[in-house]
């Protein structure tokens, strides 16, 4: 697959690929961050491993290769990447406006001139079409009521023979402890419009979860299971 290139160290580059989405903060990811925050950093597992083994069996992606992360959170997963592969360029989007800084702080800790974060819709991502290398997703679906309209975006913005890693937990006890954490601390914070997400965490089974790609016209699609979590690494055609 060519690759389009690039400018390395220069972030305005992907950066300008999508454009920011103002929201209400009616999320609890808003107003217990750090929560989130804290069992992505050690409650989660660390999939970086994975990702890498089932993007790029070579061992690295080509120079020059473009990647967005959705629901990116406090971008564990597009800094960890983006530390680690200096000459890709990766944007990570997420609805939370505090999960964003979160991410663009660590990014600037580490220095990545290589990273960049915004407060963009999953379900509507401001990008056009056939912009991205790599589709990035993880702990995504299990909060959302629209997974065909996630999996459609997905598919909408990978060029042509791009690739989507999506990871998802397979038990609704343990995918919903970070939402019953927040919704225990947001408790105590009164809300005038309520919160969006549910109390407990969407699960699929394994068939349910890879029926949610059949609907895009995939070249290839995989799916399997490890341990608490499954995952699918489909292609586009």
């Amino acid at each position: 697959m060519q690759q389009e290139q690039v400018p390395l160290h220069e972030p305005t580059a992907i950066s300008n690929t999508c454009a920011y989405q103002p929201y209400k903060n009616d999320s609890l990811f808003e107003h217990a961050t750090w929560v989130y925050a804290f069992c992505r950093e050690h409650l989660f597992r660390d999939d970086t491993k994975r990702i890498i083994t089932a993007l790029w069996p070579e061992g690295r992606p080509a120079p020059g290769t473009t990647l967005i992360e959705l629901g990116c959170g406090p971008g564990f997963y597009s800094c960890r990447l983006g530390e680690r592969f200096r000459e890709m360029s990766i944007i990570g989007v997420d609805r939370s406006g505090k999960q964003v800084q979160w991410a663009k702080d660590r990014a600037e800790a580490l220095q990545l001139s290589n990273c960049c974060f915004k407060r963009i819709n999953a379900l509507k991502l401001s990008c056009p079409e056939a912009a991205f290398d790599v589709v990035l997703a993880s702990r995504l679906l299990t909060i959302l009521p629209e997974q065909a309209g996630v999996i459609a975006e997905m598919y909408r913005v990978l060029k042509p023979g791009g690739r989507c890693f999506v990871a998802e937990p397979r038990y609704a006890c343990w995918a919903s402890i970070p939402l019953l954490a927040m919704w225990l601390l947001v408790g105590l914070v009164p809300s005038e419009n309520g919160f969006r997400e549910p109390y407990k965490a969407t699960v699929f089974s394994g068939d349910t979860f890879a029926n949610l790609f059949l609907a895009q016209p995939w070249k290839k699609i995989r799916t399997w299971k490890d341990g608490r979590y499954q995952y699918a690494l489909c292609q586009k055609g």
